[in-house]
């Protein structure tokens, strides 16, 4: 990304729903942007730093809500895009959230596991006034998992100089997490793509599916979607790509991937899904050129643009990652009739089991498994089934119509406060 510039879409969705010009100024540009450097003493005493942002774009429906990632290419206008998704996905689930972001600009790859952790300690010290249970609570993102949340939701603690678990979520269960939180975000996909198969007449076993992308959200939607019945033909992840038109059991695949981090002690994997044997490898770009009838886009934004859309053939995209189709690519799928389920739906399981591991840690109570996953299908399925009755409703793809429930949502809490119909008289 470049510099973050509001969707041309938000404009039709601002004029179709007509919506008031104080919603449309709060929503064209972010309320509060911190750019922070984080000094880091490697394990050899140099002294690197790395650059940081945490961005809140919206909080008129509560405090924010959003990952940190750490990955080379972040930077101020990613962190940006990504919190304004996050605004519409919090406003769309109906969750009592504004949208936020942050990262670091890092290769935590290169670095040892007690470079990170004391990466992860000093960005919470840096954004520490911006942050908590109701400011703004992050979250795992790209590179970040339930031991860096609890190196974290740790570090706020002792800033605060009080127990917070609430601060943070997506932290070890034994610290405070909420059980299914790790496979959420996939199963959340799932639900979302089972509800659509289920209103075009279609069952899971006729249905094949490539997956790009085999971390936390895609290896765990390519797991439940293979154990619902459907036909995994093909997987990626930032190594390699293997494939298989009679179907790929990634169960095992998956499982040995987080074992290795289990097992080993390991913040990463260092394998890839091509270390098992019985699969043809291909190159990860022809995966997207698969003749499938889903491709789950689990990986990075801008997966699928301009340069390689006309690869594309499967009629149904589905996005797990946060804007992996560019606006280009969307529009030119979109006039070929392909189908693109946004991510503001599809991988909003995540912060919608953040919301109930929110809600655990400030009043102390516990829910098991089934009754997250339980409360989770109820939330998913009521988001999905508002956004398709939308689509056929005002004849729109299902992007504009997520975006337009959520927008609205915003603009009546607004309203309620106000807006310039009741101050002008």
């Amino acid at each position: 990304m470049s510099d973050f510039e509001i969707p041309a879409l938000l404009d039709r969705v601002f004029d179709r729903s007509e919506v008031s010009g104080d919603t449309r100024a709060l929503l064209t540009t972010p309320i509060r942007a911190l750019r922070v450097t984080i000094p880091l003493r490697r394990d050899d005493g140099t002294l690197d730093a790395y650059p940081a942002w945490r961005v809140q774009y919206d909080t008129t429906l509560g405090p924010g809500k959003g990952g940190v990632r750490f990955h080379p290419a972040v930077c101020g206008a990613e962190v940006t895009g990504l919190s304004f998704w996050m605004t519409l996905k919090c406003a769309l689930l109906d969750l009592p959230f504004g949208g936020a972001k942050g990262g670091i600009q890092v290769d935590p790859k290169a670095l040892s596991p007690l470079e990170v952790e004391r990466l992860a300690r000093g960005y919470v010290a840096a954004v520490a006034d911006l942050i908590g249970p109701d400011r703004d609570i992050p979250a795992p993102d790209v590179n970040t998992n339930p031991r860096i949340m609890g190196w974290m939701a740790d570090e706020y603690s002792k800033i605060a100089r009080s127990h917070q678990p609430a601060a943070m979520t997506g932290k070890p269960y034994e610290l405070g997490g909420c059980e299914a939180r790790m496979t959420a975000t996939g199963r959340g996909a799932l639900i979302v793509l089972q509800e659509w198969i289920a209103r075009q007449g279609k069952r899971p076993e006729d249905i094949t599916i490539a997956v790009q992308g085999f971390g936390s959200a895609g290896g765990n939607f390519a797991c439940l979607a293979h154990e619902a019945g459907f036909r995994i033909v093909a997987v990626s992840d930032s190594k390699a790509a293997i494939r298989d038109p009679e179907g790929i059991d990634p169960v095992p695949i998956f499982a040995c991937k987080q074992a290795e981090k289990e097992e080993g002690d390991m913040l990463y994997c260092s394998s890839s899904v091509a270390d098992q044997d019985g699969q043809e490898e291909i190159a990860q770009d022809d995966l997207l050129k698969l003749d499938v009838d889903v491709l789950a886009l689990a990986a990075m934004e801008d997966a699928v643009t301009k340069a390689n859309v006309g690869d594309i053939k499967a009629p149904l995209i589905v996005e797990l990652a946060n804007g992996p189709v560019s606006a280009e690519a969307d529009e030119t799928l979109t006039r070929r009739d392909h189908t693109l389920l946004p991510g503001v739906l599809v991988n909003a399981g995540g912060v919608t089991v953040s919301y109930y591991e929110w809600m655990q840690s400030r009043s102390g109570a516990h829910w098991d498994a089934e009754t997250v996953e339980a409360r989770l299908k109820s939330r998913m399925v009521d988001a999905a089934t508002r956004v398709f009755e939308r689509m056929d409703e005002e004849d729109v793809p299902a992007r504009e119509a997520a975006y337009s429930l959520a927008v609205e949502r915003i603009a009546r809490a607004v309203k309620s406060r106000g807006d310039r119909s009741y101050f002008a008289g």
